[in-house]
């Protein structure tokens, strides 16, 4: 009996020993919706488009009001997510497609040809969040849409960090929602899709106003559908371990394709509405605006189908959810900002939209949700950016973060004292070539440096979240912070496309 009890004991003691119970490091997914406005989902304010799931993970969570992508396009603001760098030191700082390659706009020749498709890499020993999860014992894994290097490079998300890859290599293939293939790991899989090219109209003799004249930019496999259940399966598949799911989904960006069981209810809250022909390289559809939404209505319900799997499985008390958008809304392809009103309450369209550094280009939705950890419905507006993101998931994981120009906002995420940016910083040398500071309240935006211009407009935030009342004149010592730091915070890039003449480049 005495030895009965003793084994007993010495069985609870192991069971209970400090390795066994040694918490298991938090799993993070990390949601990127691409060209999501600001004002496009409940939690900010839309009243149109229905977003339930995200709405239910602000009101269990924290909603940041202040959030910046670091780039106001689709490439840079991924690398600078990833690596922790502003635009003004980050390798990748616009989109380039690489066009010394060949014909890499030729979407059919590229679907054909890997040498033609994809992106700029990054250099081989670009340092990432995933690579830094990786060596810390995260299986790691990129749903989505990668855009930072093409398929034969060493740049490419297994060998950026990522365990697991299933999506867009490219973002120029993105431009079509039923492509002919998708890429896993480093293979290409063919998809039961017959290859449309982006911009191809309907047939010359169809009735526009006739749904059916649109059946053939609908087939059977639809990439997003795709890819949720490869996200599904990698949380599935990692349940034991901690794991970085980072599902970077390519909706609502263009091209207006959803399957059209998701349009119906759109169709009867929007009511009638004129076909779209399909300018700009992108395909027609009968209803823009209903299949616009419809496409965000879809996002958002594969992110309640991902948060039901992490309860489903127990994870959720051990998960940080993270949402978020790579920039403002698109305006252009058929989708309409006014009806919309995507970048509420900043200024919508052409020039303040996606493509630019004013808010509705760069101020993004973010919401993170961290049951038993986070507050429920609870805000912050904390200012922080894209580049905060790596040093934050470090401080999480307790590692030291490479040098970044980033600063954790764990402390915010937690509802405690959060130190302050002095400002952030950003640089676009696309559209005309652009760099803003926000400094507190005070915004700073040059436009049209490619020009030669260098002209530092200034805008109270506080009193003019439109940026519509240039007050520069009136304060010139700000200006002068300002411009001080733009100077300072600015180094000239590596590729020749992306150098700024008027910076001194």
């Amino acid at each position: 009996m005495k030895k009965l009890l003793y084994l007993s004991l010495v069985a609870l003691y192991f069971s209970c020993s400090p390795a066994e119970k040694e918490p298991q490091k938090p799993n993070i997914v990390l949601i990127l919706a691409d060209d999501l406005g600001y004002g496009e989902v409940g939690f900010n304010g839309q009243k149109i488009i229905e977003t339930p799931a995200m709405d239910a993970l602000a009101a269990s969570g924290k909603v940041f009001t202040n959030h910046y992508s670091a780039a106001p396009v689709c490439a840079p603001a991924r690398c600078m997510l990833l690596t922790g760098l502003h635009s003004g030191h980050a390798y990748v700082r616009g989109n380039d497609e690489w066009r010394e390659r060949g014909e890499v706009w030729d979407y059919a020749k590229a679907a054909a040809d890997p040498n033609l498709e994809g992106q700029r890499p990054l250099p081989s020993d670009t340092e990432t969040l995933a690579k830094i999860l990786q060596r810390n014992g995260y299986k790691t894994g990129i749903v989505g849409k990668w855009g930072l290097g093409a398929p034969l490079t060493e740049s490419i998300p297994t060998k950026m960090g990522f365990d697991y890859f299933y999506g867009y290599n490219c973002q120029r293939q993105a431009h079509n929602l039923y492509p002919p293939h998708m890429w896993e790991n480093e293979t290409k899989i063919p998809l039961d899709n017959e290859l449309i090219v982006p911009g191809t109209k309907i047939d010359s003799l169809a009735d526009p106003n006739d749904p059916t004249s649109y059946a053939k930019y609908e087939q059977k496999d639809y990439a997003p559908a795709l890819m949720q259940e490869k996200a599904l399966a990698f949380i599935e598949e990692n349940k034991d371990e901690p794991f970085f799911l980072y599902y970077a989904s390519p909706l609502p960006h263009l091209p207006l394709q959803v399957p059209s069981e998701y349009i119906e209810k759109y169709r009867k809250k929007i009511g009638e509405e004129e076909y779209y022909d399909g300018k700009r390289g992108y395909f027609p559809t009968r209803y823009p605006k209903a299949t616009y939404a419809a496409m965000i209505d879809l996002l958002d319900q594969q992110i309640g189908e991902v948060r039901a799997k992490l309860e489903e499985l127990g994870l959720s008390e051990n998960t940080l959810i993270i949402v978020t958008s790579d920039n403002g809304p698109t305006y252009t392809g058929g989708v309409d900002f006014d009806y919309f009103n995507s970048s509420q309450p900043f200024t919508n369209g052409y020039g303040h939209t996606k493509g630019f550094v004013y808010e509705g280009g760069i101020r993004v939705p973010m919401l993170v949700n961290w049951p038993g950890k986070i507050e429920a419905g609870t805000s912050s507006d904390h200012i922080s950016a894209f580049y905060d993101i790596l040093p934050t998931i470090c401080e999480l994981i307790g590692v030291e973060p490479p040098k970044t120009d980033g600063k954790s906002f764990l402390s915010a995420i937690m509802g405690k004292e959060q130190e302050e940016h002095d400002f952030l910083y950003w640089e676009f040398p696309e559209y005309d070539g652009q760099q803003a500071v926000r400094m507190g309240k005070w915004k700073a935006v040059r436009q049209h440096l490619n020009k030669g211009e260098i002209k530092t407009e200034l805008y109270d935030l506080s009193v003019d979240p439109q940026e519509q009342n240039d007050v520069a004149e009136a304060n010139p010592e700000i200006v002068s912070q300002i411009e001080e730091i733009m100077k300072r915070e600015h180094t000239k890039s590596e590729i020749e496309r992306w150098q700024i003449g008027a910076l001194g480049d």
